[in-house]
């Protein structure tokens, strides 16, 4: 059975960090791209970041390149989404995907192989 479990999400204060954790599953992490996105209340999804399936190579959304690092770990099918600075317009779901091709920069699960359930993540003072 296939499963990203997403965690490290809560509530933090404007300026804060978190890293979020996506722990993969049944099927061969190291032959996929890893891309994290995010919904937030009343907005529709949004692309954040990829990373190429070596690590070589990553990507951000232009709204946290700066802020957020992704990476991953393949010893451990794990990918990460190091977020500094947050601020409240960060508030979202945050979910992610594996996908074997080159990433289309979308938010849109069904444009994925694989997704996961989410992790909420709550900038306010």
């Amino acid at each position: 059975e296939v499963q990203l479990v997403e965690s490290g999400g809560g509530m933090v204060q404007p300026g804060g960090s978190l890293r979020l954790s996506c722990a993969a599953s049944g099927f061969t992490f190291s032959n996929y791209i890893m891309t994290w996105a995010r919904q937030a209340p009343g907005k529709g999804p949004e692309w954040v970041s990829s990373i190429t399936t070596r690590g070589e190579t990553t990507w951000y959304a232009d709204s946290v390149k700066g802020r957020f690092t992704v990476s991953r770990d393949l010893a451990k099918n794990t990918a990460y989404l190091q977020m500094d600075q947050l601020k409240p317009e960060d508030t979202a779901v945050y979910y992610c995907a594996a996908d074997s091709r080159i990433p289309s920069c979308s938010g849109d699960a069904t444009d994925y192989d694989y997704w996961g359930q989410g992790t909420q993540v709550t900038v306010s003072s």
